[in-house]
């Protein structure tokens, strides 16, 4: 029995002097890898041989440290080693390379295994993967039921882009399930505050317009700046729009026109549209029709009926443009065709002159009778002089 006893202590010994040693590896190969000597890094984490110094590897090869280049398939073996140690940063990293199908075929189901392996140990960004997955059905049966459980686990650890789809879910209620507007507002304060700038801009919407808080056009403000602040094209439009209407701040064209040119920079129409006329007007900024075709066009381009009028408009009378009636009939028909009385009115009238477009009196009473139809006073006049009436609507 002695002798037994003193084997079990002879292991005993090896073995917490093994333990030592390993983490004795680590802290060396974190020194060096501190040190930016990547090839000494290496070899310590492969002879501590642990999950963590394995994820440690992985990381390397994938960002390229230690060798000349990224190696991702080296990556995807160090991270794989250390996931199946139950790792969950691996677990994660390994997921991930196969939702992009970065060495792999992308797979999604096989991604949404392993996030699922994270998130049960309370990665956040698994979490919040996996709640997508669910949400859209990608990789898994799309269930909203899961897909509001994992998004409030990321949401409760403060994930500000979960804690805006978890206010989304209650605000239209998931599934069969009713609104709870109460709880929405909550969960896009707290993603508000952390600086998430979809759920500012949804916040500022809610006091713009009075949804679920009081009207607050000074407090919608506030939110609008903050999202604008961050790039969020949509609230710098906003900004601008309640400067130009001074509503919630002093009326300030120069700072309307400001705001207008940052979103309209980011490819939105109606502050495309807003700059173009502030420009054609001298509002806020210098007088220039040609800026305001410019502006117009882009708007137009992106189908504003009122900046294709517009810009009809600028053709037709040569205004910031060379004149060009051909060009113009072109831009009022496309308003026309949204059916904007005014477009129609003019496309009408060149028609029946003949002025860029072949005459043909049929077209030119079918768009004056459109806009007639609308209540237009001028093609309802217009149309009595050329010996037309309109014919009274029939009974309901």
């Amino acid at each position: 029995m002695k002798r037994f006893t003193s084997t079990i202590t002879f292991f005993g010994s090896i073995l917490t002097a093994s333990v030592i040693s390993a983490r004795a590896d680590f802290a060396a190969a974190q020194r060096a890898y501190s040190d930016g000597d990547y090839a000494t890094a290496i070899r310590e984490y492969k002879l501590d041989g642990s999950a963590s110094a394995h994820y440690a590897l992985g990381l390397m090869y994938a960002e390229g440290k230690g060798a000349r280049q990224r190696n991702s398939r080296e990556a995807m073996k160090w991270y794989r080693l250390a996931a199946e140690q139950g790792y969950a940063k691996a677990q994660y990293a390994l997921g991930l390379m196969y939702a992009i199908g970065e060495e792999v075929p992308a797979n999604k189901k096989e991604a949404a295994k392993w996030y699922r392996k994270a998130a049960e140990q309370g990665h956040v960004t698994a979490e919040y993967n996996l709640a997508t997955m669910y949400d859209k059905g990608v990789g898994v049966t799309q269930d909203e039921k899961a897909a509001t459980k994992w998004y409030l686990k990321a949401a409760e650890q403060g994930h500000s882009a979960a804690q805006f789809n978890l206010a989304q879910i209650y605000e239209k209620g998931a599934g069969e399930g009713e609104t709870d507007k109460k709880e929405s507002g909550q969960w896009y304060l707290k993603a508000a505050e952390n600086g998430y700038a979809r759920a500012q801009f949804r916040i500022a919407q809610m006091y713009d317009k009075g949804e679920s808080v009081p009207q607050d056009k000074k407090e919608a403000v506030k939110w609008y700046r903050r999202a604008a602040e961050q790039k969020h094209a949509k609230a710098q439009f906003m900004v601008g729009l309640l400067y130009d209407k001074g509503e919630g701040v002093p009326q300030d064209k120069k700072e309307a026109a400001k705001w207008y040119r940052k979103a309209a920079e980011q490819g939105v129409a109606e502050a495309q549209f807003n700059l173009g006329l502030m420009y054609y007007n001298g509002s806020g900024v210098k007088q220039n029709r040609t800026e305001a075709a410019k502006w117009f066009r882009k708007a137009a381009d992106q189908g504003d009926g009122d900046a294709q009028f517009n810009l009809g408009h600028l053709y037709d009378q040569g205004e910031g443009v060379r004149q060009d009636w051909k060009v113009a009939a072109k831009w009022f028909r496309k308003s026309a065709d949204q059916g904007f009385d005014q477009a129609q009115l003019k496309l009408g009238l060149m028609y029946f002159r003949g002025q860029g477009v072949k005459q043909n009196k049929r077209e030119a009473f079918k768009w004056l009778g459109k806009a007639a139809e609308q209540g237009s006073d001028e093609a309802i006049k217009t149309l009595e002089i050329l010996g037309m009436h309109m014919p009274l609507k029939g009974a309901r």
